[in-house]
């Protein structure tokens, strides 16, 4: 698996890769929220000049993604997907990572996420990587609760290698 920015070409293959990703969970969400939650191919595309978006590939397949809205000193992350057939095998965890990595490199002092309730796994990949539930809104999506997620970015501070002269 290795993961890469998304391209225009890889709209279809991603809005695919999220509807799968949430057809298990439908019912659980009103019809707007659901519809707003799996985003068609020409919202992929308008996404990509919003922020950046990744994606994650083995073999040859889109399997997830996750896409990202700079705000000032925040980074908002949304529509983490795996497939189904995919998870366990640390995709939405690389997905994260990568954002994260993109936080630091553009000096971003936080990264925020909303969720549902009833994600419950995502939630606990959320607190692994160290996000925190957050009083602040949105509280919810077209009737369907939400869950607001912080994580505070920090910084890599390179040491100074020592000389071997």
């Amino acid at each position: 698996m290795h993961i890469r920015r998304a391209v225009a070409t890889d709209a279809e293959a991603i809005a695919s890769v999220i509807a799968e990703s949430f057809a298990a969970y439908q019912t659980a969400y009103t019809p707007a929220a659901f519809t707003a939650t799996t985003p068609r191919p020409n919202q992929i595309e308008r996404r990509l000049h919003e922020g950046p978006m990744w994606v994650a590939v083995q073999r040859a397949t889109i399997v997830g993604t996750l896409s990202a809205v700079p705000q000032d000193a925040l980074l908002y992350l949304r529509s983490l997907a795996v497939l189904p057939m995919a998870r366990g095998q640390g995709i939405g965890r690389g997905l994260m990572e990568q954002a994260e990595q993109f936080a630091v490199a553009h000096a971003v002092t936080r990264l925020v996420l909303s969720t549902t309730p009833f994600l419950a796994h995502a939630i606990q990949l959320y607190t692994q990587l160290g996000f925190q539930t957050s009083t602040d809104g949105p509280y919810d999506l077209f009737g369907t609760p939400l869950l607001t997620m912080v994580k505070p970015v920090v910084p890599v501070i390179e040491t100074p290698r020592a000389s071997t002269v």
